[in-house]
């Protein structure tokens, strides 16, 4: 590639035409992101505009396969021309925002947001850098439970951070923070203490804090519904889900149940919430969230309690309700009614969240295995593919473009 009397013309015309041929536009850093938290735009598993290859390995449809320093099960998640994802290095001593460039997989970003000497005790099966960033226009928010939270620019600039949410995690940190206007919403359910907080987007400080009914330690992403024209954010933990008010903290309803350690995301379809109710006793749970107090048990529509996942997040399709045990057993149900569809065994454990793209279920499991089947009323299975490594992340993706995080690599898969 040459220069000439244009000065950075040529270069300029080089790269838009190689992010053409990748089949991508050249967004600017302040374009709304493209999968800017847990899960998607949606935050439910769905990626309404992708056209993701059916199949990958090592040497079929890799773009880039770029290594990852330090270790985290942070989910990628992409604004602009930059993937975004937290790890931890120095044995989870320094906690740290990276970004990679989206055309080539070159770090661009490898930032330190907190040092600690002496890192809290972490479950072997985590990582010190498990919460996946929130993303918007030209803002990065990470977040790694009582060890920090933070926000940065789109060039890796710290603009501010927060020490002040103190709790035991038991086993290392896991729910992810929402956003909800000025606010950055975060479920802080711990062994000692549960709250909920909502900090001010712009400097950090808490603008609300609302102790949780909850009764035992959780892990659960909220989710941000409408309901009735009345926004609430409903929160999975242990022995109760809640629903509060975003602006205020205020809780709206609640149900119980027992279960604890809950990690999946709540779902949000046909007027109906789903909770998936965690260790011990585990049930999958349908209910109108119309109601103020308590919602039980009017307001429960069905319960199923066969095969449910404790970290794999459910995913909502048409009329169906689709999810896989961490053992590997896939299930889906009528949505309406909780009537079994079909039950079958996929390969492996599994931990990432299903996402729905281009018509079809992509379930990745911890051994870098994805299988992808068809969405229906019968099991049919389309295709497996598989890298190397272990894979906890869960996938995302982006037009054409499939982003993977191994523990030691990010993939950008695409057809060749």
């Amino acid at each position: 590639m040459h220069r000439d009397r244009r000065g950075n013309s040529t270069l300029v015309l080089c790269s838009l035409y190689a992010l053409l041929l990748a089949g991508l536009s050249p967004l600017r850093a302040a374009d709304p992101p493209a999968w800017p938290q847990f899960r998607g735009p949606t935050g439910q598993g769905i990626a309404e505009e992708a056209k993701p290859p059916l199949r990958w390995s090592e040497t079929e449809n890799v773009t880039w396969k770029a290594p990852i320093p330090g270790k985290g099960w942070s989910s990628p998640v992409v604004m602009g021309n930059k993937i975004w994802m937290t790890t931890a290095t120095e044995e989870g001593r320094s906690l740290r925002a990276i970004a990679v460039d989206l055309a080539t997989g070159k770090l661009l970003h490898n930032v330190e947001l907190f040092y600690y000497e002496t890192p809290p005790f972490m479950q072997p099966k985590n990582s010190h850098a498990s919460p996946t960033p929130v993303l918007e226009e030209d803002r990065v928010y990470a977040h790694f439970g009582m060890q920090g939270t933070a926000a940065l620019n789109g060039d890796g600039e710290i603009l501010w951070k927060n020490e002040e949410l103190k709790y035991q995690h038991g086993n290392g940190s896991g729910g992810s923070p929402i956003l909800w206007r000025d606010l950055l919403i975060i479920s802080c359910d711990g062994y000692d203490v549960r709250y909920i907080v909502g900090l001010d987007k712009n400097d950090g400080t808490i603008r609300w804090k609302t102790t949780r009914r909850s009764g035992r330690m959780a892990f659960s992403t909220p989710l941000l519904i409408s309901v009735e024209g009345r926004e609430q954010v409903v929160v999975t933990g242990g022995d109760a889900t809640s629903a509060y008010d975003p602006e205020t903290g205020e809780e709206l309803w609640y149900v119980t149940y027992h279960g604890y350690s809950n990690v999946p995301r709540p779902l949000f379809g046909h007027g109906l919430v789903y909770i998936m109710t965690g260790f011990y006793e585990p049930e999958l749970i349908a209910l109108r969230p119309t109601g103020r107090g308590d919602l039980a048990p009017e307001h429960v529509v069905w319960r199923y309690d066969r095969g449910i996942s404790l970290t794999p997040s459910p995913l909502l399709v048409g009329d169906e309700l689709y999810f896989v045990s961490d053992f590997g057993i896939a299930t889906c149900l009528d949505a309406r009614t909780g009537e079994e569809r079909w039950r079958a065994r996929l390969n492996g454990a599994f931990s990432a969240s299903p996402v729905l793209a281009d018509g079809r279920i992509y379930f990745q499991d911890e051994n870098g295995r994805t299988t992808v089947i068809e969405p229906g009323v019968e099991f049919k299975k389309l295709a497996e593919s598989e890298i190397d490594g272990q894979t906890m992340a869960s996938l995302a993706f982006v037009g054409p473009t499939v982003i993977l995080r191994s523990a030691t690599h990010l993939y950008r898969i695409e057809e060749q």
